[in-house]
């Protein structure tokens, strides 16, 4: 009966499942990434996607994470595209292997080295590039929005929350 903060992607359907019961009984805040700079970041690209991509401005993502990541495109990665299509009222994709169309959001995933985690959105129009980036340096900035996240939790009714309740407090 205690309230729990869950990071991780890639969960089944039964598994988010669960995670939904548990949250009818608790309170359960799960995010694809716990960094406060990431959790801002993705806000930030939905302010400027509203008024960018309305404005003809193709949207990039270029993810960076050390050689031994499994997955492609991070989930952080995939979050950031949902933010900005989510900004946009859904109307836009990402992931397709043809020529790209005006609604979709491009994502490129590279890995080497010991890059531990670096995320760039780019607002690319006519004559002018707008881009915002986050650098994690180390995994500490994840322990420490883990941390935040609980503490917004102590006291919170059962439900789903998630990194923006935690931002926007």
């Amino acid at each position: 009966n205690m309230p729990v903060v869950l990071c991780t992607t890639g969960l089944s359907e039964e598994q988010l499942a669960r995670v939904e019961e548990s949250a009818k009984k608790i309170a359960v805040l799960k995010s694809a990434n716990m960094s406060l700079g990431i959790n801002t970041l993705l806000k930030l690209v939905q302010d400027a996607a509203k008024v960018l991509a309305a404005a003809g401005f193709d949207m990039e993502i270029v993810e960076k994470h050390h050689n031994l990541k499994v997955d492609a495109p991070s989930g952080t990665a995939l979050a950031l595209a949902d933010s900005l299509n989510e900004a946009m009222d859904n109307q836009y994709r990402s992931q397709r292997r043809e020529k790209r169309d005006a609604k979709e959001i491009g994502i490129s995933a590279v890995r080497g080295g010991s890059i531990v985690g670096e995320h760039e959105v780019i607002f690319a129009g006519p004559d002018e590039v707008i881009e915002f980036k986050h650098t994690a340096y180390s995994k500490a900035v994840f322990g420490k929005g883990a941390v935040e996240a609980a503490k917004y939790l102590a006291g919170k009714p059962a439900g789903r929350y998630d990194m923006s309740n935690v931002i926007e407090g």
